[in-house]
């Protein structure tokens, strides 16, 4: 079972060098990611003059965000294994994958380099606004719920199928395309309800830099539910435990 594999790790790790350079690629990876994620969004907001979405709007915001991942995990891949967000970060945790300090580093690194972005956003626009995650019209925060456990379900889902699994083989070098797909593919099925987020620290920097936290706790317990059932699935459903042997560092994922 995964949770045999959990490790709290030392005090010590936090101090390392390999474990403080990926905390900084993680910084930058989700810097570059939410940089031109939500700067897509901002740049649709000044050509509409902040009109409604369209769904050219929302195709433009889907490939956006899909190749702004796929290189953001690339670039960060063979450093922290590029999770690029605090609900990958978790499962990876959960799978035995991960200590719990440095998934604490990760998640402060995301956060951090997520609210840099969205400050350096309106830096560069002039002013304009950062937009928060929010529900739409209709949209109840329990229907958001169920959105976010199902995207971020198949995100990570996708993670360890592409990327953490020991048996993926040649299918390893596709990891960073086919994560971005399955962002792209669920802003396109998510996006006009609740904004598709699938990542805490991609809401949590518009949220900061603008201060509204309406609803915004679903955009964390809706990937880190989705996140714990992919990785608990994955792990002991299709992942041997003769794979395993101790527990694996950040550089096996």
């Amino acid at each position: 079972m995964p949770i045999s594999r959990i490790a709290v790790g030392t005090a010590s790790e936090a101090s390392r060098p390999d474990a403080l350079k990926a905390a900084l690629a993680e910084f930058i990876s989700m810097l570059i990611f939410v940089f031109a994620g939500e700067g897509a969004g901002m740049a649709f907001n000044k050509l509409t003059d902040d009109g409604s979405t369209t769904p050219a709007g929302l195709v433009a915001a889907a490939l956006a965000h899909a190749f702004a991942l796929f290189v953001a995990v690339s670039v960060g891949a063979n450093i922290s294994g590029g999770h690029v967000n605090p609900a990958v970060t978790f499962g990876a945790f959960l799978g035995g994958h991960i200590t719990l300090l440095r998934s604490i580093l990760y998640w402060i690194a995301q956060c951090l380099g997520s609210v840099v972005a969205c400050l350096l956003l309106k830096f560069a626009t002039g002013g304009q606004e950062t937009s928060a995650f929010s529900l739409s019209s209709g949209v109840s925060v329990w229907n958001a719920l169920v959105f976010e456990i199902v995207m971020t379900f198949g995100l990570v889902y996708t993670v360890y199928a592409t990327a953490v699994d020991p048996k993926k083989g040649n299918i390893g070098i596709v990891a960073p395309i086919a994560i971005g797909f399955i962002v792209g593919a669920n802003i396109l099925a998510g996006g006009a309800f609740d904004g598709a987020s699938m990542n805490p620290a991609v809401s949590f920097g518009p949220a900061v830099v603008s201060w509204t936290w309406d609803s915004h706790w679903v955009y964390w317990l809706g990937p880190f539910v989705g996140s714990a059932i992919a990785a608990v699935v994955y792990e002991v459903i299709f992942i041997s435990p003769s794979t395993h042997a101790a527990l694996p560092t950040t550089d096996d994922y």
